[in-house]
């Protein structure tokens, strides 16, 4: 099997692991689990993890200067991101969340235009407008319908999706300098200790002898496929193929997300489930991918340039 179908293969692993996750890690919270000592524990558990991993394979070390820059990524891409995501999971709809989260490649583009001074085409003015217009719309929405979907729920997501955005901005030069392996294992120690003041006291508050098989597995899940492989999945795919391939994978989460919602609602008879799917998040989902697919395009140039 060739590394190119090996790759594509991974993504979509990654990214049906991601779609799932919308559902899954909803399930415990708050019933069982808060948000605040869900995140302390996949964090914590994913920098020992991690940090596994380096100390086996990865002997590498960074130098001083960069730590600020990690610290800055360990609060936007671990701690930051988390939070918001969880505590936004918790209230909104799976479906709202997966559809607003494929904004995440016209964030990327905003920030990287402001940061890094990366010019903006036409299509990707379009793009970036679409996509605004799409989950902006669906995050007023959520405030309006019936079933699982909140205002501040899709707000949540949204701030979250532009956390992660930032965080893959700052951390484009250290990506270059050091061992993908390096990086994540510095974001998830620097998150943990960001997210410790806060996540401490909810995680030894937290019930555990209420804790049912399903928590468990659910945790693990979260811990080891949605972060842990799904991560690894993607540092594979990025050595063999070119990013607009890549990111364009993030189309496939609000599709696995409607599908398992689907079942839930409709085989499973859960009622607020069926009241998630309707007209307007459909077509706000398209607006929203319109605008992901024209941000994402490859220019002419590029194209011809991947070609020769």
């Amino acid at each position: 099997m060739k590394n190119t179908t090996k790759a594509h293969l991974a993504l979509l692993g990654a990214n049906i692991i991601y779609g799932a996750n919308y559902i899954i890690a909803k399930g415990v919270m708050p019933d069982k689990i808060g948000p605040t000592a869900f995140v302390f524990i996949r964090i914590g558990c994913c920098a020992l993890l991690f940090w596994t991993i380096k100390f086996l394979f990865v002997k590498e070390r960074v130098e001083k200067k960069d730590l600020l820059t990690l610290a800055l990524c360990g609060l936007f891409g671990g701690a930051a991101n988390q939070m918001l995501f969880f505590h936004g999971i918790n209230l909104t709809s799976p479906i709202d969340a997966s559809i607003i989260t494929t904004a995440t490649p016209v964030i990327v583009l905003i920030f990287s235009f402001f940061i890094l001074k990366e010019r903006i085409t036409k299509n990707k003015v379009l793009g970036i407008t679409l996509g605004s217009i799409g989950a902006i719309f669906l995050i007023a929405y959520g405030n309006e319908t019936e079933g699982t979907s909140s205002i501040l729920g899709n707000l949540l997501v949204l701030l979250n999706a532009s956390s992660y955005g930032l965080y893959l901005v700052i951390a484009k030069t250290l990506m270059k300098k050091y061992h993908a392996i390096t990086v994540v294992s510095w974001i998830f120690l620097l998150g943990f200790l960001i997210v410790l003041p806060f996540g401490f006291n909810d995680f030894l508050n937290t019930d555990f002898e209420a804790f049912d098989l399903n928590t468990y597995l659910t945790i693990g899940y979260v811990i080891l496929f949605t972060t842990f492989f799904a991560y690894l999945f993607n540092i594979y795919a990025l050595n063999h193929l070119i990013p607009s391939v890549t990111s364009s994978y993030v189309y496939l989460q609000p599709v696995v997300s409607f599908v398992l919602v689907s079942i839930l609602a409709f085989v499973f008879m859960q009622e607020a489930y069926a009241q998630d799917i309707n007209l307007i998040k459909i077509l706000s989902c398209i607006v929203v991918a319109s605008g992901v697919y024209l941000v994402s395009k490859p220019t002419k140039k590029l194209k011809e340039t991947q070609q020769s």
